[in-house]
């Protein structure tokens, strides 16, 4: 089996974060209808790669990027036990590497990171219909929350 290796992102990895990210976009528009038309961006990557509070982390094999995700620290909600939280995003295996656990090795990074500062709570968001992602973040431990709904008024 090929040796994995979880890294920070770094400046030169950009363009490939720049496809990752459009890969993420792609995967969760047919879950999204309020997203723009494309190109659209999610993510501030080099605030992501630059911060010191959050942690962008690549999978690599032979050289090449394979996986992304990062962690972000936020502030909780007043009425939560937890001060604050570590939000994980931008989790994304390019198509040949998925089901091989890779995810699980950028979420035990970003997990370990997130614990280096006293962080014990991890959130994220997924869309309702992403079934598959749904079950892939339950197998990690994740357990489903809460559910946001919306009501789009005036939308054909």
């Amino acid at each position: 089996m090929e040796q994995i290796t979880i890294r920070k992102a770094r400046q030169e990895d950009m363009e490939t974060l720049l496809q990752f990210e459009q890969g993420v976009i792609s995967a969760e528009r047919p879950f999204d209808i309020t997203l723009k038309d494309d190109p659209i961006q999610y993510y501030n990557l080099q605030q992501l790669i630059a911060g010191e509070d959050a942690e962008l982390v690549v999978a690599v094999v032979d050289n090449q990027l394979i996986a992304s995700g990062y962690a972000r620290i936020e502030k909780s909600k007043l009425f939560y036990r937890h001060v604050q939280h570590a939000y994980l995003g931008f989790m994304y295996t390019v198509p040949g590497y998925r089901g091989r656990g890779v995810n699980a090795l950028i979420l035990e990074a970003l997990k370990n990171w997130a614990l280096s500062r006293q962080i014990t709570e991890l959130r994220l968001e997924v869309y309702f219909d992403n079934q598959p992602a749904i079950k892939a973040y339950e197998k990690m431990g994740f357990a489903k929350n809460l559910i946001e709904m919306r009501l789009g008024l005036g939308e054909e």
